[in-house]
């Protein structure tokens, strides 16, 4: 951790859901001294901003390259069809920035971005924040350490108890991309490896936007990896006993297990079992607050200042290529090479 870092002027673009949630965190946090909102709701902006006792401006007021606000960095919340713009903009203007994950929605934009990026060398972190979760980062010590063996098996999952609206759908991307990106990418911060090859099945049940979208409700993937190591990666929007998000890693000599807390959405039907004790996690704000709140804070105790970033552009694209094999795979039935995704 860096603690000679000086106090920054941030302006965070996108007042949604987890807009809101980051705002809430960089307001509250002691390397913020001023935090400026823009949305494409000026009113939306102007009310957050009046909760949380700080700055509105128009969007373009921010995104003005002469910087007529002095902003320091920027965080970009905002819908992920506007991502690989806003991170070109970024570039241009020179503003360290922090954008949520996935870093596009094709890869032709996705490379866009993080050329423009690189060329510019401009310090910026892609938000996938189980980088900062302290059960994955046990997960691939005792990997890195040996204490599993060698790796020869693992399922992730990520599921939602409730689907997103309605009017979410058609612009998301589809699951692989809104949501399994994640597992996609913290698959190859915990392994170490690179998936080779995806085959990607599901149903489009519930919401009959699901369907009109070519989206999945419910999906599995099976992933190949350079090494051999085979697994699966699960998905679902109706996952009634609770939100769950677990990553198990099967090795030759034990086993690491994320996500076995006291709140994971089980219940056991054999006798004498009473794991878990407590009520499960609602949604992904609840269980992954903590990482947000540790991932903000690298960006501004190290990003902001030019150290390195824990999660790049290319790591961002490298997350992408998967989801949008999965896709593919979905689309035509069979098995997927990464390298046929150019």
């Amino acid at each position: 951790m860096n603690d000679s870092v000086q106090p920054h002027s941030l302006a965070l673009l996108g007042i949604g859901r987890i807009g809101i949630m980051h705002a809430r965190i960089l307001a509250a946090h002691p390397l913020v001294e001023r935090l400026v909102l823009a949305d494409v709701d000026p009113q939306r902006a102007a009310q957050t901003a009046a909760e949380l006792g700080c700055e509105s401006a128009l969007v373009e007021v921010v995104l003005d390259p002469d910087n007529p606000l002095s902003l320091d960095g920027l965080v970009i919340a905002t819908g992920t069809d506007t991502h690989a713009d806003l991170l070109i903009t970024a570039a241009t203007i020179g503003l360290p920035t922090y954008c949520e994950k996935p870093i596009a929605l094709d890869l032709e934009q996705a490379l866009a971005a993080q050329r423009a990026l690189e060329e510019a060398r401009l310090p910026h972190h892609i938000g996938f924040q189980r980088r900062f979760d302290a059960g994955y980062t046990r997960a691939r010590q005792l990997l890195e350490a040996g204490e599993l063996g060698e790796l020869r098996r693992f399922h992730a999952l990520t599921c939602d108890p409730q689907p997103p609206a309605d009017r979410f759908i058609p612009g998301s991307g589809g699951v692989f991309l809104d949501c399994n990106v994640h597992d996609f990418d913290i698959l190859r911060w915990v392994t170490g490896r690179e998936v080779v090859e995806v085959y990607a099945t599901g149903s489009a049940r519930g919401s009959k936007a699901f369907a009109e979208n070519n989206d999945f409700s419910d999906s599995v993937a099976i992933l190949t990896c350079d090494d051999g190591t085979v697994g699966s990666v699960h998905s679902s929007r109706y996952n009634g006993q609770g939100y769950e998000v677990r990553l198990d890693l099967m090795g030759t000599q034990g086993s690491a297990n994320v996500g076995l807390d006291n709140r994971v959405p089980f219940r056991s039907v054999e006798d004498g079992v009473e794991f878990p004790p407590e009520a499960p996690w609602d949604d992904f704000i609840a269980r992954f607050l903590p990482c947000y709140e540790r991932e903000l804070d690298h960006f501004l105790r190290n990003t902001m200042v030019g150290l390195p970033s824990a999660c790049t552009a290319g790591d961002a694209v490298e997350a992408l290529k998967i989801a949008l094999a999965c896709n593919k795979s979905r689309d035509e039935h069979r098995p997927v090479r990464i390298s046929e995704i150019l």
